[in-house]
Formats: C-alpha cells, sequence, structure tokens
C-alpha cells in the first residue's frame, strides 16, 4: 500500500521550452515580452515511485534539505509549505501532497469556487508599434484578439500608457484610447480590462476614463504609481461614471501589509499578488482576511502558461476570485488543452494534483 506520508527520494530541477503563438511586444515600462521563456521546472519523486513537480522561479533552493525528508516534514495540507526556505518549491508541493492525496489542488485548498474557471487573455500588448520601421498599427491588435478568441479566450487585457515611454504623452494617449475603443468595436460582449503598468498619473488617468467611459471597462489595473489617496480618488470617480468598474493593483513589487487598509477601505478592489513570487502559500494564508474585507483577488500569472494553471487552481479551491490571467502559449511535453481555455472557461477536473502528468525526458532538459 502506498504511504500516506512518503518519503522524498529526489529533487530533479529541469527546463522545459515555452513558446507564445507571436512575439510579444511592449508594455508601458519594458520592451519586447520575446517569443516565450524558458521555464524552470522541480520534479520531486518519493521513496514509491510517485511524483510531483511544477516551476519555481529564480536560483533553485538547497535539494540538500528536501532529498530525505518525509512530506509532512516538508507542507501542511491544511496550510501550505511550513518553511520559507522551501518556497521555491510551493508549487511542487502542492502538486505531490494532491498525487499522494489522490485529491485535485483545488479540492485540498477547499473547493471553495468552481472547478470551471474564467480565464482572460493576457496577451494583447503594444505590438500596434513593432516594429519601429513600421508600425503595424491598430489593426494588429484587432487581429490578435481574434487569433486568440480562436484558441478559446473571450475575454481581453490590453495594455496601455504608451505615452510614458515609446511616444509622446499626448500621441500615447491618444493611441491608448483608439485601441480600447477598437477591440470594444470588435468584441462588443467581451470583458475588457486595461493594464497601464503605472504609466499615467492620476490626472490623465482619468482623461483617459472619461475618453472611453462608454466602453465599459471590466477592470483597470495599476493605472499609477501606488497612492492612496489617488487610488481613493479614482474610485470615487469611477463610482460616479462607471462603478462596475474594478480597481485591481499590487502585481509589481507589492508591499501588500501597506495595500491591504487601502483596499478595505474601498479603494482597491482585486489585489493581483503573483502566483508563485508571493505564492500558494500565502494566499491561503491571505484570502480569508481579503473575504472578510470585502476584496477580491486575481493573483498575477503573467510569463507562462502553467501559472494560468496554477492560479486557476488557487481560484477553484479558495474562491474570491472571479477571473485569472490567461497566457496563450504551449509547453514542451504539456498537453495544450490542460492550458487553455475552451469558451473562455478553464475546466480542470479533478485529476490529482494540478493535473498535469510530468513531462517525459525527451521534453526536461538538465539545468547547468
Amino acid at each position: 500500500m502506498a504511504s500516506a506520508d512518503p518519503r522524498i527520494r529526489t529533487v530533479r530541477l529541469a527546463s522545459l521550452e515555452t513558446r507564445y503563438p507571436r512575439t510579444v511586444g511592449r508594455n508601458a515600462r519594458l520592451g519586447s515580452h520575446g517569443a516565450g521563456p524558458g521555464s524552470d521546472v522541480a520534479v520531486l519523486v518519493t521513496d514509491d515511485g510517485r511524483a510531483g513537480w511544477g516551476l519555481f522561479e529564480g536560483p533553485p533552493g538547497d535539494v540538500a534539505r528536501v532529498e530525505g525528508r518525509l512530506l509532512s516534514e516538508l507542507i501542511d495540507p491544511a496550510t501550505g509549505i511550513l518553511d520559507d526556505a522551501e518556497h521555491w518549491l510551493d508549487i511542487a508541493l502542492h502538486d505531490l501532497l494532491g498525487v499522494v492525496h489522490d485529491a485535485p489542488v483545488h479540492a485540498l485548498l477547499g473547493g471553495r469556487g468552481t472547478p470551471d474557471v474564467a480565464v482572460y487573455d493576457g496577451a494583447i500588448y503594444f505590438d500596434d508599434l513593432d516594429p519601429d520601421d513600421a508600425p503595424r498599427g491598430v489593426g494588429v491588435l484587432v487581429e490578435e484578439c481574434r487569433a486568440d478568441a480562436a484558441l478559446g479566450f473571450r475575454d481581453f487585457k490590453l495594455k496601455i500608457g504608451r505615452g510614458n515611454k515609446w511616444l509622446s504623452r499626448a500621441a500615447g494617449d491618444a493611441r491608448d484610447i483608439e485601441v480600447t475603443r477598437a477591440i470594444r468595436d470588435a468584441f462588443p460582449d467581451a470583458r475588457i480590462l486595461v493594464d497601464a503598468n503605472d504609466g499615467y498619473d492620476r490626472d490623465g488617468f482619468v482623461a483617459y476614463l472619461e475618453a472611453v467611459a462608454d466602453v465599459g471597462l471590466y477592470w483597470v489595473e495599476e493605472p499609477f504609481l501606488d497612492d492612496a489617496d489617488d487610488l481613493k480618488a479614482l474610485r470615487a470617480w469611477l463610482d460616479a461614471h462607471s462603478p462596475e468598474t474594478r480597481i485591481a493593483e499590487g502585481e509589481t513589487s507589492p508591499d501588500v501589509a501597506a495595500l491591504l487598509p487601502v483596499a478595505a477601505a474601498g479603494s482597491i478592489d482585486v489585489l493581483l499578488m503573483d502566483v508563485m513570487s508571493y505564492g500558494l502559500t500565502a494566499w491561503r494564508a491571505l484570502m480569508p482576511r481579503l473575504v472578510a474585507d470585502g476584496v477580491h483577488a486575481s493573483p498575477h500569472a503573467w510569463g507562462r502558461p502553467l501559472k494560468t494553471r496554477y492560479a486557476a487552481h488557487l481560484a477553484a479551491g479558495l474562491g474570491n476570485v472571479e477571473v485569472v490571467e490567461g497566457v496563450p502559449g504551449t509547453v514542451a511535453g504539456v498537453d495544450p488543452g490542460l492550458l487553455t481555455p475552451a469558451d473562455g472557461v478553464l475546466r480542470l477536473g479533478d485529476t490529482p494534483g494540478f493535473g498535469i502528468p510530468v513531462p517525459d525526458d525527451v521534453h526536461l532538459r538538465p539545468i547547468g
């Protein structure tokens, strides 16, 4: 009989190729995001041959701290990882825990949401500005939305803030308005989200909102550098002109302790801390407070399609998440159907762990 508390025999580190369906361009602060990053993963194998795996970010931790230890010494089913030294294995340990308990991660987290998770397309960047010698214009973004709709996406997050770095302020703001209107015209039933990556100031952002007031934005993300008074003023403006539009904050280097009282006061509607850098375990501890304060969550998942599935399990498990960030793309050795929504919804099912088999050795490339 398989042990309910197996010992970790080996920790294998590898990299998987990730590819977007197209090169993803600039945002308000950064240059081209390329055609897809490498994805470093850890595969944990127990002494009885069971395996769990997942992404990690940054340098790996100390493998010697993990090999030879009981699973119960590393992760508690009720709370998550037991030591911050294993934060880098937060995903892999949750996956293995699900395999050992024969349960999907969303069930381990409480099953408070639905396993059919709404997913938006997070890959609409400043491709209208590329290439420098012959910019393609707004039409390319409409084409990209149509291509992603063919993949299964129904809602779209648009990067805005072109006037922060790449165009003059006036020209950039005008292009942001043109893009927002063009996507709304092409997709009248879509939820449209916008993300400025802090590329505006408060007055400039309100001017943008005034120009797109009839678009019905679902949320506005990181409109300007965090400031409690500015966020309060923005919420007041939205309450008067577009009360259904949410304010989303907390992706970029979040000071969570500072953001929480701002959110509790009603000036932030959705918190966005990354599903990996902040982590599943931290989200498990935080979510009850957000529920009590009436604040929603949507963990940042951009960069790697695997992160969308992790965020979806968090949403299905902890609840209090209305939609998660989708990353169109493929991961070597992973069934694309596990990473891509159908009609705007990622259906998780009840396969143990995160529901993704460990990729085979053909695709797992050694690190270092």
